[in-house]
């Protein structure tokens, strides 16, 4: 039995598509069985994500965010990937309440929120080039039945 599957996505960098690839990815996921809270977790992230490509990533105009889930045994990946203008100080761009658009009132919690509900973070950017933030989350059944064994004894 292969334990992995994959799919990809390109959507306009426009608003209205940060639900829908929320929606995407939330049933994408639903093969591993994930609890609510996981869910909630995975769509959050990838809201962020997508919402920092649209705001940042291509400030001005439309462009092409890329997004890609892998699911091997309990881990999802996702990417979210824009050709957009790229993240200058990458340690700067993620600390807590930093943002570079404060005139629309942006938190600067984007990239917080998305270490705190994934397990992994990783951001890879080039000025000019644009942005790939990469998310892995261990989901579903086999974390629950550690809980429930752990929690019987």
């Amino acid at each position: 039995m292969n334990d992995t599957n994959e799919m990809l996505l390109e959507f306009e960098s426009k608003s209205q598509n940060e639900s829908f690839a929320r929606t995407v990815v939330a049933a994408f996921a639903t093969q591993l069985d994930p609890t609510i809270e996981e869910l909630a977790d995975i769509k959050t992230a990838v809201s962020e994500a997508v919402t920092n490509s649209i705001i940042h990533g291509y400030v001005d105009r439309i462009g092409i965010i890329r997004m890609r889930c892998v699911i091997c045994k309990d881990e999802l990946t996702v990417e979210i990937q824009d050709q957009g203008v790229g993240i200058e100080n990458i340690a700067k761009a993620m600390e807590p309440l930093y943002t570079t658009r404060p005139e629309l009132e942006r938190s600067g919690m984007g990239f917080s929120f998305m270490e705190a509900f994934m397990d992994q973070l990783e951001v890879e950017s080039k000025l000019g080039e644009g942005t790939l933030v990469r998310m892995k989350k261990r989901v579903g059944k086999v974390d629950r039945l550690k809980e429930s064994v752990t929690a019987s004894q």
